[in-house]
């Protein structure tokens, strides 16, 4: 299975959210990543078919996403950043509309709807009111509603906010195991849930694509620019001034040891050490003005 991207562009008057984007996906996860604005939620709208293209066109194994009209919908799976719901249904009842929306037979809906809320962790708060859930119970919901058909393309935007460290482990080893000859497109902010299960990522900035590969293709462009350096405490927070710091920690000796994003070595005593994916979303979009 191939979903492609040619020559897309959406604008909203003056403005342009997604410009002539070219890129083709098969069967895995990706990343997108990208600062609010980049793009990425009117990307995923685009794939959705949720809104139309102001030029170039996706296809899917050559054809046409528009022209293909419901048989492609019935492949998709969506969770917005905020999805609707309907606080006095259960969750599982809930589940079962949506199926009933997505044209699930009755017998196979209720299999499908009790089998995801064991597998997002639901299962025995099934018969209570949404409205009565945490936000995370909630995303938890909207996750299994995007699953519900068992879909080949499914676009899940913000998916693991308000989850838990331990919800978000489950999460990501259910998208893994569920992403077996099936697209998927994982947007979120939280950059170490698609370092951990994205075979590639898109990051996006002003509607372009700035990078597509794997994590190590792309981190391989600041080589030489991610340090290590110990510095006095007192010292910290000038560096942090100086320097885009993706992260700190306590020596026992109580000096602070820094994760330095720099072209330039930040000190004599500065190492340098490979770059992660955090380092690389810091080197674009971390504070303007910084080295």
């Amino acid at each position: 299975m191939e979903l492609k991207t040619v020559d897309l562009t959406k604008r909203y008057g003056s403005k342009t959210a997604v410009s002539h984007l070219q890129m083709a996906l098969t069967n895995g996860v990706y990343g997108l990543l990208g600062e609010n604005g980049a793009g990425k939620t009117t990307l995923m709208r685009l794939i959705c078919g949720i809104q139309t293209p102001t030029s170039g066109k996706i296809t899917l194994n050559g054809k046409r996403i528009d022209r293909l009209g419901e048989r492609y919908r019935d492949l998709l799976g969506y969770l917005p950043q905020h999805f609707g719901y309907y606080p006095d249904f259960t969750a599982r009842d809930f589940l079962l509309y949506v199926a009933a929306l997505k044209g699930l037979d009755g017998r196979e809906a209720k299999r499908k709807a009790d089998e995801l809320l064991a597998e997002v962790g639901l299962k025995k708060e099934c018969r209570q009111k949404i409205r009565t859930f945490s936000g995370g119970m909630k995303q938890r919901l909207g996750i299994a509603q995007a699953m519900l058909n068992d879909p080949r393309i499914l676009i899940l935007d913000e998916p693991t906010t308000g989850l838990d460290p331990k919800e978000r482990i489950r999460f990501r080893n259910l998208i893994s195991a569920f992403s077996k000859d099936r697209i998927v497109i994982l947007s979120t902010h939280i950059v170490s849930d698609v370092e951990w299960i994205a075979g590639e990522i898109i990051m996006m900035r002003s509607g372009k694509i700035l990078h597509f590969g794997k994590t190590q293709e792309i981190t391989a462009e600041i080589d030489g620019c991610v340090w290590e350096c110990m510095v006095p405490a007192e010292s910290a927070e000038e560096y942090g001034k100086r320097f885009r710091v993706s992260n700190l920690r306590n020596a026992e000796d109580g000096s602070v040891v820094l994760r330095v994003i720099s072209r330039e070595c930040p000190g004599l005593d500065a190492v340098g050490v490979l770059p992660n994916l955090e380092d690389l979303y810091l080197f674009y979009f971390g504070e303007e003005g910084k080295r």
